[in-house]
């Protein structure tokens, strides 16, 4: 899953870079440079991606510390939300 995670990044900043450049322990927010806007695109291509739906009553900033993190929050809606 982090590896499509990587993807959608490197996707949205339109940087094919990234693949190579982002991990798991990389920081969305200043490791991929993901602005306000690329963070609202890039989690509409997660919700397409991964076929869920994040609440964002309930969606902290924290989720967004890493790249395992964010995968294991989406991982675990997966879960719930199948």
């Amino acid at each position: 899953m982090q590896k499509k995670i990587i993807a959608i990044i490197a996707e949205v900043k339109e940087d094919p870079e990234l693949i190579c450049s982002l991990n798991g322990s990389s920081d969305l927010m200043l490791d991929a440079a993901l602005d306000s806007l690329q963070i609202i695109n890039f989690i509409l291509r997660v919700e397409d991606e991964f076929n869920v739906e994040i609440d964002f009553d309930t969606f902290e900033q924290e989720h967004l510390k890493s790249v395992e993190t964010f995968s294991n929050y989406i991982a675990e809606l997966v879960r719930v939300q199948v």
